[in-house]
């Protein structure tokens, strides 16, 4: 699950870490409101979008010449006129991708005098299993060409869950810096809060960019953003209550609501499958017979048939959905129940679009008879070869 950056900043600073002093604000008024909390002279308003790269992004609707998502304002007129430009207004940036993403909120922070910019992360690398601490003195917006041009600015600490943050973790993070004096054991103490921020939380991931130098010594968190375990997350109330659902697919957070793990993708074949592996394994064999995967779609190992029809009608409510192939393997899940969703569901939506379905395992021969006398098109396949070539094969007959 990601968050919002001033959400993020409020959950660092019950850390104890340093961030600027900011507001976030839903409308005009409440941003100019929030600006006006502030000492000033120099104001900073930033769109709040779950993505990266705001101040190089572009608004739809305001022209090519237009400012991005990150505005100075040295005043409190120039802070209303940014947030009525970037409020309901669509933000294009290198990770939204042609669509961009609506801006619904802002948020208002004091200005910052800079003497530095630095990057820092910390993320789960799952190869070691241990939590990497990325860092480099190179911080700003142009992050990943650094990573891509000049690797060499970047280094990796590596620290064991079961030690936990020691001492030298906190003088290598410094050391990669080239931090020295007082800022250098602010940067060890910043290490260290991160860290047990970030365990605590149950973080998958926490970038800062850019980490600053104040002109006046300091060390502040300037932008941030977080991701959290969404496993963990029933031990994190708080958190979970911070979620923004306008800022996902709305086909991801109807498919959450029945614990069935969905991801929209961009081709025409739609898959339904028990198991991460083989949803994995049927996107791949589409592909392998020439045609693309519109979705990943687990049903999981505990299927009921109410699940199975929402899982069909996600699927179907894709507009670029021109056939479904619905793989399951039967052991804990059972074909039949598999069988009794996959008809309700193409009875209830009026399915128009070619089926095919392979099954196997416990009560198959129940889930073949439910479909066999259900009365619909549907096509039964052998094995997941078989049916990725009947439903590729399907898709282009009916085109």
């Amino acid at each position: 699950m990601n968050i919002h950056e001033y959400q993020a900043k409020e959950l660092l600073a019950k850390h104890g870490i340093g961030i600027p002093t900011g507001h976030a604000a839903l409308t005009v008024d409440e941003a100019v409101a929030a600006a006006e909390k502030l000492p000033g002279p120099l104001y900073v308003v930033k769109a709040q979008i779950h993505a990266g790269g705001r101040g190089k992004g572009k608004f739809k609707e305001l022209g090519p010449d237009a400012k991005g998502g990150v505005r100075l304002a040295k005043s409190i007129d120039e802070v209303r006129e940014a947030a009525t430009e970037m409020l309901g207004n669509t933000l294009v940036t290198i990770q939204t991708g042609e669509a961009g993403k609506q801006v619904n909120r802002l948020y208002v922070t004091d200005g910052v005098d800079i003497a530095s910019e630095y990057y820092l992360s910390m993320l789960v690398d799952r190869a070691t299993g241990r939590v990497a601490m990325v860092v480099s003195t190179e911080g700003g917006m142009d992050i990943e060409a650094v990573a891509h041009d000049t690797p060499e600015k970047i280094t990796t600490i590596v620290i064991d869950p079961a030690q936990g943050f020691m001492p030298h973790h906190g003088r290598s993070l410094a050391f990669a810096l080239k931090l020295k004096g007082d800022l250098n054991k602010a940067a060890q103490k910043l290490g260290k809060q991160l860290y047990h921020a970030f365990m605590e939380m149950d973080c998958e991931m926490l970038e800062i960019n850019p980490l600053v130098e104040t002109t006046d010594g300091q060390l502040l968190v300037l932008d941030t953003k977080m991701s959290f375990d969404g496993n963990a997350l029933f031990r994190h109330k708080d958190i979970a209550e911070l979620r923004d659902e306008t800022e996902e697919d709305p086909a991801e957070v109807e498919a959450s609501e029945y614990d069935l793990a969905y991801i929209k993708l961009d081709g025409n074949i739609g898959c339904m499958v028990n198991g991460a592996g083989l949803a994995m394994a049927t996107m791949d064999i589409i592909k392998l017979n020439g045609a693309f995967p519109a979705n990943f779609l687990d049903v999981g190992g505990g299927a009921t048939t109410e699940k199975v029809t929402a899982a069909f009608k996600i699927i179907l409510a894709d507009d670029a959905v021109e056939g479904i192939l619905v793989n399951i393997f039967g052991g804990i899940m059972r074909c039949d129940t598999i069988a009794e969703g996959i008809v309700a569901a193409a009875k209830e939506v009026e399915l128009d679009v070619p089926l095919v379905v392979r099954l196997e395992g416990t009560n198959v021969d129940k889930g073949k008879a439910i479909l066999d006398n259900s009365g619909l098109p549907i096509v039964s396949a052998n094995d997941l070869g078989d049916a990725a070539q009947k439903i590729v094969a399907q898709v282009k007959e009916a085109a």
